[in-house]
């Protein structure tokens, strides 16, 4: 069961995600949000301190705080899933397989996720969306080991994520991204609605477990108008965000 004070940093943050905490804006006195909530200043300073750590609001002492981001920016060290940031922005993420199928492991294949050249893998090309609206292609390769288990998933499913913990207990613990521009191909602009050679965001991941065992590689692109890369700079961080574009 949550504690009052992260009952209040939960509240905190969904305010700052629905704006009524503005980035650049300071936060109520702790003396009027122990009032407003009904608590004492030092549960107030606990849910603050919360919201701290996680980069949402400054930490300058002796000074109302300054809202610095919102989870509408979520940093690529969250590891958060397109469904789960999707949810955090309070939208609904949705998701269509296009086609999957078993193909030999290519150079690039084997040496991502660490097997064989050859051995069986499974591609999949998939659609993400935004409350319907198409933002992102997914080209993912899945090891051997769990492609059976991502078979299994609704062809519609909005959170693989969330399905494949639920069916195997598979967390997905460490990525790497590498992020740059290309042109929209001929499929690119069917799937996505737009002109081809419209600009797109490339982001190439490998994901792993906690061992460090490769799940997945993937080739994502997403509509520029619609998705954007934000870096918020600090002396104690430096985090690539995804979000939604202006």
């Amino acid at each position: 069961m949550a504690t009052r004070h992260e009952e209040i940093a939960d509240e905190l943050r969904r305010a700052i995600d629905r704006e009524e905490y503005t980035v650049g804006s300071r936060l109520p006195p702790e003396t009027e949000l122990a009032a407003h909530y009904g608590v004492s200043r030092g549960t107030v300073r606990q849910a603050v301190a919360a919201l701290t750590a996680e980069g949402l609001i400054g930490s300058r002492q002796g000074a109302r705080r300054v809202v610095l981001a919102s989870r509408r920016s979520q940093s690529f060290a969250e590891l958060r899933s397109f469904a789960q940031w999707a949810r955090a922005m309070g939208r609904e993420a949705t998701g269509h397989v296009v086609s999957q199928e078993y193909l030999p492991a290519t150079a690039q294949d084997a040496a991502r996720l660490q097997l064989r050249e050859g051995t069986r893998v499974l591609h999949v090309l998939r659609v993400r969306g935004l409350d319907g609206e198409p933002v992102l292609v997914e080209r993912t390769v899945y090891a051997g080991w769990i492609s059976p288990a991502v078979e299994t998933i609704d062809p519609d499913a909005a959170s693989v994520t969330q399905l494949l913990y639920e069916s195997t207990g598979l967390v997905f613990a460490y990525g790497e991204h590498v992020i740059d521009a290309v042109a929209a191909s001929a499929q690119d602009a069917e799937l996505l609605g737009i002109r081809r050679t419209s600009p797109l965001l490339r982001v190439r991941r490998v994901t792993t477990t906690r061992e460090g065992r490769p799940v997945e590689w993937s080739d994502d692109r997403y509509r520029s108008d619609a998705v954007s890369f934000s870096v918020h700079n600090s002396i104690d961080n430096n985090a690539l965000a995804r979000k939604t574009a202006d």
